[in-house]
């Protein structure tokens, strides 16, 4: 009983240490951000990585969403003669919850994995030594460029999804399920209000902060060799994706609750 009680206590002293050197991290590179020097060429470099590198996958993966949504409700909805709901009913939950959440998730695989896995090979080959023998600040150089881009592009990733999501659906609904395009359409504008669309972007942006937070932390703060580059960017991407579904959880109920 009482080598539970330790380890319990352990393990809680060790996640109270790890939330604060994490809050303290993400602090320092935001506010290294508004600092200079300003290295441009860092931040267009990791926004075109974060955001053009995904818009294949966020593409694939929105347009087979939304058709994949609408065959189901429509199906579901066929049962009480309510396929004229198929539109609203797809733009809705796309909007509110499976753009914001799908597209982290597909950063997360994409992105942020990269981004512990390149960190973390710069920290046991000591790149990130040697930028502090150059008196560069490897958090200014490495870390804000990749928070501040992943917190930027995740609104406008969502936001491609959205819009991919619902011709995937339109797609599906009129040319497969015979609904009106007329009344796939009237619904939409009936039923969702700028509400639901702003509460899906709110959510990517949190979203963007935490997974990009998880990715450059667990990167910069690799020990042990090649093995170590696997376990943090492992650790990353595992706490990055449970982290998505506990914070959606949390903001649709602060939103809608």
């Amino acid at each position: 009983m009482k080598k539970t009680v330790e380890k319990l206590g352990d393990k809680t002293l060790f996640f109270i240490k790890e939330c604060g050197s994490m809050s303290s991290f993400f602090i320092q590179a935001i506010i290294l951000i508004f600092k200079p020097p300003y290295r441009i060429n860092n931040y267009f470099a990791t926004l075109s990585f974060v955001g053009v590198g995904s818009l294949f996958i966020i593409a694939l993966t929105g347009s087979f969403t939304g058709a994949v949504l609408a065959l189901q409700s429509g199906y579901a909805f066929s049962k009480f003669n309510a396929e004229s709901m198929v539109g609203s009913t797809v733009a809705l939950s796309l909007m509110r919850e499976l753009a914001p959440v799908l597209t982290a998730l597909m950063v997360t695989g994409r992105a942020v994995s990269a981004m512990a896995t390149e960190i973390g090979t710069m920290r046991v080959t000591e790149q990130i030594d040697a930028l502090h023998t150059m008196a560069v600040d490897p958090i200014h150089y490495l870390v804000s460029p990749r928070i501040f881009s992943t917190i930027f592009m995740m609104p406008v990733l969502t936001m491609i999804f959205n819009a991919i999501g619902m011709v995937g659906a339109y797609f599906v609904s009129i040319s497969l399920m015979g609904i009106d395009p007329g009344v796939f359409m009237d619904k939409i504008k009936w039923m969702v209000d700028p509400i639901d669309l702003n509460s899906g972007l709110i959510k990517s942006i949190f979203f963007g902060g935490i997974i990009s937070l998880y990715g450059t932390y667990y990167g910069y703060n690799t020990t042990g060799g090649a093995k170590g580059v696997g376990e943090a960017t492992t650790k990353a991407v595992v706490l990055s994706s449970i982290s998505i579904f506990v914070a959606d959880y949390f903001l649709t109920a602060l939103m809608f609750g």
